[in-house]
């Protein structure tokens, strides 16, 4: 008898690769549940990625008829996204939303499918730029782009961008024994005059945030009256994005808002931001009263915000943006963003001229920090 060997049973075919180009605003917001799902497997991403920072952004700050959502499916899985606008000025290009109120821009990529989900994006992104460059700002290292970037066919280029500054994600007690002996003292002498002046703090629930981030946007008010502030922070619409952002992320693990009170009174608000990798401090109002009190603010805040560090939490604490003297008191490590310019053969003198001028405001940047103060 002769025995029959069965072929094993076929594969089944995985679905194919699709890719979209959304430009109406309501399915941006109709895309909530799936660009969730894909935010929790992009490990790469940072919370100005998720769908509640970026849809709010856009509708404070975005122009009708811009929008450029390039989505990836497997199936009917959302598996890459790139979150971008059309900008006419000074040369057309597609620009990732979030503008300069968000420290990190990226796309989002399927950590489980990432090769062919990026070179998917890659070719979307390519038919979408027809005559506009594309140019990603503010790209920090590690990030999803980084991919596109790698498998994009035509001109490319990358320049340094913004500063921002980074520490171990690491409760405060350990990041003072990372300083100067009497660095460490002078901070721990902090902690125990908040502890003396009877400074509490605690988490807003999510049905308490729309109020405490009024809050926050009030005494931010308040405690750079006469002095400089960041002119947008004082804006209306940046206030409607902060507020309408804010509980949602809240709800999904993306934020934590805290409150400090002193005598029973709210002296405090602090707004920090969560993603897999990374927890920041994003933006804080501070009652002039706690510095009459001698109390100091920077470790208060920093306290509050390294409590969401520790085991199986983001391994990044970041400082975001800016070279602030009082950040450099901890002994953080410099990271500098990138700026991602990538073209079609046909834009390849929009990437040129791009680069150029980027080159020469750093250049104009570097030549102004050494320049000798003024008698």
């Amino acid at each position: 008898m002769t025995a029959t060997r069965l072929a094993p049973p076929a594969r089944p075919a995985r679905p194919a690769y699709t890719t979209e180009l959304v430009t109406d605003a309501r399915a941006f917001a109709a895309l909530a549940p799936q660009w969730g799902r894909l935010f929790a497997r992009c490990g790469a991403a940072t919370p100005f990625q998720s769908h509640a920072w970026l849809h709010s952004w856009w509708q404070s700050y975005g122009t009708p008829g811009r929008l450029r959502l390039l989505l990836v499916r497997e199936g009917g899985e959302l598996v890459a996204a790139a979150p971008l606008m059309l900008r006419r000025t000074p040369v057309p290009a597609l620009v990732p939303l979030g503008g300069a109120i968000s420290d990190y821009a990226d796309v989002l990529i399927d950590d489980g499918r990432s090769r062919p989900a990026a070179t998917a994006l890659a070719g979307a992104l390519g038919e979408a730029a027809r005559t506009a460059l594309i140019d990603f700002r503010e790209v920090r290292p590690g990030s999803a782009v980084e991919q596109v970037y790698d498998r994009w066919r035509g001109p490319r280029h990358r320049a340094p961008d913004s500063l921002c500054l980074e520490l171990p994600a690491l409760p405060l007690d350990e990041l003072v024994t990372r300083l100067p002996a009497a660095r460490a003292q002078r901070v721990r002498a902090k902690q125990r005059k908040l502890r003396a002046l009877g400074v509490e703090r605690r988490l807003v629930r999510p049905e308490e945030v729309d109020a405490a981030l009024r809050r926050l946007l009030a005494l931010h008010r308040v405690q750079w009256q006469g002095r400089g502030v960041t002119p947008e922070h004082l804006r209306s619409r940046f206030g409607e994005h902060l507020v309408r952002a804010a509980g949602p992320m809240v709800r999904a693990g993306e934020a934590v808002v805290t409150e400090f009170r002193l005598d029973g009174e709210v002296v405090a608000v602090d707004l920090t931001l969560l993603s897999r990798r990374l927890v920041g401090g994003y933006l804080y109002g501070a009652h002039p009263l706690l510095r009459e009190r001698k109390a100091d603010v920077a470790v208060m805040l920093l306290e509050a915000c390294t409590a969401h560090t520790g085991e199986g939490a983001p391994d990044t604490l970041s400082l975001l943006r800016g070279d602030e003297p009082y950040k450099h008191h901890w002994r953080p490590r410099p990271v500098v963003n990138e700026r991602l310019l990538l073209a079609r053969r046909r834009t390849a003198p929009l990437l040129t001229a791009a680069a150029g001028e980027a080159a020469l405001r750093r250049r104009a940047g570097q030549l102004l920090r050494r320049r000798p103060p003024s008698p």
